[in-house]
């Protein structure tokens, strides 16, 4: 249980370690461009046993394009974060979808993750088409969330009450369209890795039937692998 926690990739608990890759080769090759950035570093980095590890850094002096080249086993979800030395900003890191062969990333200093556009994977595809479905019910939880606030302000506890029992059911709705689009996209690594970063606390029921739609060698890759481990290590704490 402990080790799927790692999928809190949000948590401020998470620590970075680096390791050199002076030796650079492999089945993945990352190239981009940060337009407007002239000084700083790029990380790629992934997640591994709830820690940070950065797998490459990149110094940029004057020329914003980059290139790296790295070996991974399976698709797996990746981090290309900046540090703008001197300058203070939140929006400093990006997620994308590795996996063997070619990816590139062009994106701004300014937006560095708003102007993302990362093509290249076809994991990474499927994952952007999951997170637009997902963010039409994250705007509506917060049009929700703002009117409760009114609500309340308001001492319209009636009013507050209904507003409360629909968000109740838009996040039942989000769970859902998660799971439904976990099994419609059972050939992707992005369906296990689904199910751990974003269902992981939901009746068991819902991953089993995730990982029995899992195909095309998906189930014996990183994340399908992580998901029966997980469902096993789930049944073993409930009994």
């Amino acid at each position: 249980m402990k080790k799927i926690l790692l999928f809190a990739i949000l948590s401020l608990s998470t620590l970075l370690l680096s390791c050199s890759n002076e030796n650079k080769g492999g089945n993945l090759t990352i190239t981009g461009r940060v337009d407007g950035l002239k000084q700083g570093t790029l990380y790629i980095q992934r997640i591994q046993d709830t820690l940070m590890v950065t797998l490459d850094s990149i110094t940029i002096k004057g020329n914003s394009e980059f290139k790296t080249q790295l070996q991974i086993e399976d698709p797996e979800m990746f981090f290309l974060s900046l540090d703008r030395g001197t300058t203070a900003s939140q929006d400093n890191q990006l997620m994308f979808f590795a996996e063997p062969g070619k990816i590139h990333i062009e994106t701004s200093l300014k937006s560095f993750y708003a102007d993302a556009k990362i093509t290249g994977s076809k994991n990474h595809e499927v994952y952007e088409e999951y997170l637009k479905m997902r963010a039409v019910i994250t705007d509506k939880q917060n049009e929700l969330l703002i009117a409760i606030l009114n609500a309340e302000k308001d001492g319209n506890a009636t009013k507050k009450d209904s507003l409360m029992n629909i968000s109740t059911k838009i996040n039942g709705r989000r769970y859902l369209n998660a799971v439904n689009f976990a099994i419609t996209h059972g050939d992707s690594d992005v369906a296990p890795y689904i199910a751990l970063s974003e269902i992981y606390d939901r009746p068991i029921k819902y991953l089993d039937t995730i990982q029995n739609s899992l195909k095309g060698g998906t189930a014996e890759r990183k994340y399908g692998k992580a998901l029966q481990d997980f469902i096993k290590e789930r049944r073993e704490s409930e009994k």
